[in-house]
């Protein structure tokens, strides 16, 4: 049998698995769509902060993609991503916020597993606009996965290296937003407190940032 031949069966058959174990909420997410028109450049010059959203939801397809571009995987032998992070920490978790549930992405599945059936847009800013655009993503560090090789190192470091590998992240996402009709504004400013509570945070778990997508709204 030809190598050629077997990666399709494997990947199909990873299809089926993820599937198989995916709840009754999940996502089953699209494989990225690498031939995406628009050059670096042309991202960096249409890269831009948005504070007014239409409501429409975004496809599968562009939820797909969007969150490949923001921490997928992006070389299979070795779990590397689209995004860097300190020492390969991997520490960060996505949440998505949208107005059927929260999902928490999971990179390796490529689906997004439901985490609550309620609607806490509102919880992820302070701005009205959070509640009403169709997706916000919340950027969920896990300091225990953040081990320093024996050297011994606080919550502040962490944070620090943590708060670096978020706007990697959001960068990566304002640069397919501006290639794909989309619309994007990180955010910082939350009630911490709510939020954690209705992600159901673990105490090593961090809130760093959040960040709306949608489709623009005419001026």
């Amino acid at each position: 049998m030809s190598m050629n031949f077997r990666k399709p069966m494997a990947a199909a058959f990873a299809a089926i698995i993820a599937s198989a174990y995916a709840g009754a909420g999940d996502i089953q997410l699209m494989e990225p769509m690498m031939e995406n028109p628009g050059t670096l450049m042309e991202a960096l010059q249409g890269r831009s902060s948005c504070r007014s959203f239409l409501p429409d939801t975004l496809s599968t397809r562009e939820m797909s993609d969007l969150l490949w571009a923001a921490f997928g995987i992006n070389r299979p032998e070795t779990g590397g991503r689209t995004a860097p992070s300190a020492l390969n920490h991997q520490e960060m978790d996505i949440y998505v916020a949208t107005a059927e549930g929260t999902y928490l992405y999971d990179p390796a599945a490529n689906t997004l597993r439901m985490t609550g059936s309620t609607d806490i847009r509102a919880l992820t800013g302070m701005q009205p606009f959070v509640a009403e655009a169709p997706v916000n993503l919340v950027l969920v560090a896990d300091f225990s996965r953040m081990g320093f090789r024996g050297r011994e190192v606080g919550d502040d470091e962490r944070l620090f290296f943590a708060a670096c590998d978020a706007g990697f992240i959001c960068q990566n996402v304002y640069l397919y937003c501006a290639v794909n009709g989309l619309a994007a504004v990180v955010r910082a400013g939350m009630d911490k407190a709510a939020l954690r509570e209705a992600l159901g945070l673990r105490p090593e778990q961090h809130l760093i940032l959040a960040q709306t997508i949608g489709r623009p709204a005419p001026l």
